[in-house]
């Protein structure tokens, strides 16, 4: 038996296969028109590599940034919306935020770029009333029916429903539906009380929005995806990991699309938590650095963090769906640097990726990049790029960078290119204190894990600018994301709201929630059930979303039972302060705690990917891994003649001093003077000043 992970990146798709030989290690090329061509060449590569046959594939688990992608470039579906009388504008109003106070100039994304467009989204006659959900108003079905033949007469094929109160009763979505599918069989039907089953109207029609604007492309994507797959012979149980750093199928992805629309950095997380913990670190801030952005996130006391409800924003739009709390800059190795029209020098977030990519790779590119940048600099060797795979041309990374930045600025090309690199990590460096410093967190306390194909290049550095402890270097830094994929389970969520004061409430109002939470365990269950997962394989965890009465927004706090007792509310209660004074530095221990949502999560425990234990280290281990030296700038703008060694020679306890460049065919690690990296015992690299 054979497992597989796939991560689509915008420059490359890395794979990794773990199968009773071993494991290993695989890049492609990202083919951006269709992801899934590099996804099923990249699989039978690998098996090739290998030597296993593609029939004993049994899971492929695939990280996408299709999504992403489509609310990044604004190329989804045309969507068309029913929704209550009377609220046709609420996509538009929002919540009367302004995205930046102080700006003559913002942008209001929900509105320059409207999931729905106005005249699309048509009001039928329907009422549902809080707080019992009774219909006050039965549902018109012949204005649904004329808002479909609206819909067919200007082609729409993905429609969402959107009801006042479906949350306390879906029956109008539901009926709404089924007559949406009488009229146009062929239309794919979102509707907010199955995609987003909770309070707060704006952000659960924003949600539904999503999931139809998203859905047909992300859906053709996939059953694409599952077609090739078969077709080339292979046999495995194809999975998604979501945003939420969960795994679920792909009918599940298809028909909620808004769960995996941070599919692709979930994974490097997943990844480097898995690393951090072999390493015995609890601590540590992530960034995962590939071609064309940076995803940043931090762990604390070995778990990672899920984001509050009012930060799941994607492309300026509210998305109610669990989220990994990570955040995604334009910063990678195919970032393009330019000069304004105002004279100014910058780097990103526009991307060479991978077609045409960096000038160095000689397929057309002509600006400078990142990459081409290292090139200049003499840290990445253009015979040894992917183990030799794909050759780099130094002269065209010279001449982007002369013609496009050095003379202009009057500038030498390699004063040129080092500003190139400073610019970029000081990007990085001031979203890493925004994901901590700004929090409470102390850096100090945290090591720093740089991973994807570039971050080993910029770890010391950032690790420098944000006064990290040390920096911990995957074993495979440009296939972590891939890693992470197969150290993650079969996951589902199941969100309900049911407002109760929580310090009041007396046992039929905490049976009224266990019944909530019985529904929630039920819907997951019947799910796993569906997925042959045998019963002692899963787990079901219940998670309180609670606020202050009258607050803006929630916080999760774990109820370790299960259910809601008056035993042990209080221990809910006081664990939410808790979070509160993690989150926001306070507390108001005297004000009334009120239960918002409750959310089940039913999890599948899988076998994750087993990191064996490296060799331990020999006397000379570094002669053995030497390979050769070759002159390279470093940011102080010192230049040394510099060692490079294969990282895979070394053993456990193996150290080397720097200035030193440690090649691998996924990435290559830049360990500056003063500094020294030691092998680990399951082959990850620990940087710390020497």
């Amino acid at each position: 038996m054979a497992r597989i992970g796939v991560d689509v990146g915008g420059t490359n798709t890395d794979l990794v296969l773990e199968c009773d030989k071993g494991i290993f290690f695989h890049k492609v090329p990202s083919t951006t028109k269709d992801q899934s061509i590099a996804v099923v060449e990249g699989v039978l590569q690998i098996c090739d590599i290998a030597g296993v046959a593609k029939e004993s594939v049994d899971v492929i688990a695939h990280g996408t940034t299709v999504a992403t992608n489509i609310t990044i470039e604004h190329n989804g579906a045309e969507v068309g919306m029913l929704t209550t009388r009377g609220f046709r504008d609420i996509l538009h109003i929002g919540r009367h935020k302004r995205p930046h106070n102080f700006s003559l100039h913002f942008d209001v994304p929900w509105q320059s770029h409207p999931l729905v467009k106005r005249r699309n989204r048509i009001a039928i006659t329907e009422r549902i009333l809080p707080p019992t959900g009774e219909v006050a108003v039965e549902l018109a079905e012949a204005e649904v029916r004329e808002a479909c033949a609206l819909f067919r007469r200007r082609g729409l094929r993905s429609i969402c429903i959107g009801f006042m109160f479906s949350f306390l009763n879906s029956r109008h979505e539901r009926r709404a539906r089924e007559i949406v599918l009488e009229e146009i069989p062929d239309a794919y039907v979102s509707i907010s009380s199955e995609v987003a089953n909770v309070i707060r109207e704006y952000e659960r029609f924003s949600t539904v929005a999503m999931n139809a604007f998203v859905g047909p492309k992300s859906a053709l994507y996939l059953r694409n995806l599952e077609r090739k797959v078969s077709e080339a012979g292979i046999a495995a149980k194809l999975r998604v990991i979501q945003s939420n750093g969960g795994i679920t199928t792909i009918d599940g992805c298809v028909k909620k699309p808004v769960g995996i629309l941070m599919s692709g950095p979930a994974g490097g997380v997943l990844g480097a938590l898995a690393e951090a913990r072999l390493a015995g670190i609890d601590n540590i801030l992530t960034i995962d650095i590939g071609g064309t952005s940076a995803d940043i996130s931090m762990v604390t006391g070995g778990r990672f963090r899920i984001k509050n409800a009012h930060d799941t924003v994607v492309s300026g739009h509210a998305v109610m769906s669990p989220m990994i709390d990570l955040e995604t800059i334009g910063a990678g190795g195919g970032s393009i640097a330019f000069i304004d029209t105002a004279g100014g020098f910058n780097v990103g977030p526009r991307s060479a990726g991978s077609e045409p990519g960096p000038a160095c790779y000689g397929r057309g590119g002509t600006e400078p990049t990142v990459t081409d940048a290292q090139v200049v600099l003499g840290r990445m060797d253009a015979d040894k790029f992917l183990g030799g795979d794909l050759p780099l041309d130094p002269a065209l990374s010279e001449k982007a960078i002369r013609e496009k930045i050095a003379e202009p600025l009057g500038l030498s090309v390699v004063e040129a290119a080092l500003g190139i690199i400073r610019v970029v990590n000081n990007n990085m460096a001031l979203t890493i204190r925004a994901n901590s410093v700004a929090r409470g967190y102390d850096p100090r306390d945290f090591s720093l894990m740089p991973f994807g194909g570039a971050g080993p290049f910029h770890g010391v550095a950032l690790a420098e600018l944000v006064a990290a402890r040390d920096v911990i270097v995957p074993v495979s830094p440009g296939i972590t994301a891939a890693m992470g994929l197969l150290g993650t389970d079969l996951q589902y969520e199941h969100t309900r709201s049911v407002i109760t004061p929580l310090f009041t409430a007396d046992q039929p109002a905490l049976d009224r929630v266990n019944a909530v939470i019985d529904e929630l365990r039920a819907a997951g269950r019947h799910e796993l059930d569906n997925d042959g997962v045998a019963p002692e394989s899963r787990v079901f965890e219940v998670v309180a979303e609670v606020r202050y009465h009258g607050q803006g927004f929630e916080l999760r706090v774990p109820v370790a039972a299960g259910r809601l007792t008056l035993a042990n509310k209080s221990a809910v209660i006081a664990a939410f302060h808790a979070m509160h004074v993690a989150d926001y530095g306070y507390a108001f221990d005297d004000s009334l705690v009120e239960l918002y949502n409750i959310r089940v999560i039913a999890t599948a425990r899988v076998p994750h990917l087993a990191l064996p234990l490296v060799a331990l280290g020999q006397l000379d281990d570094l002669n053995w891994a030497r390979l050769y030296e070759r002159p390279t700038v470093f940011d102080d703008g010192s230049t040394h003649m510099t060692p490079r060694y294969d990282r895979r020679k070394l053993g456990i306890g193996t150290r080397v001093s720097g200035p030193a460049i440690l090649v691998q065919h996924d990435s290559t690690t830049l360990l500056p003077p003063g500094y020294t990296a030691e092998t680990l015992a399951h082959g990850s690299l620990k940087i710390t000043r020497a």
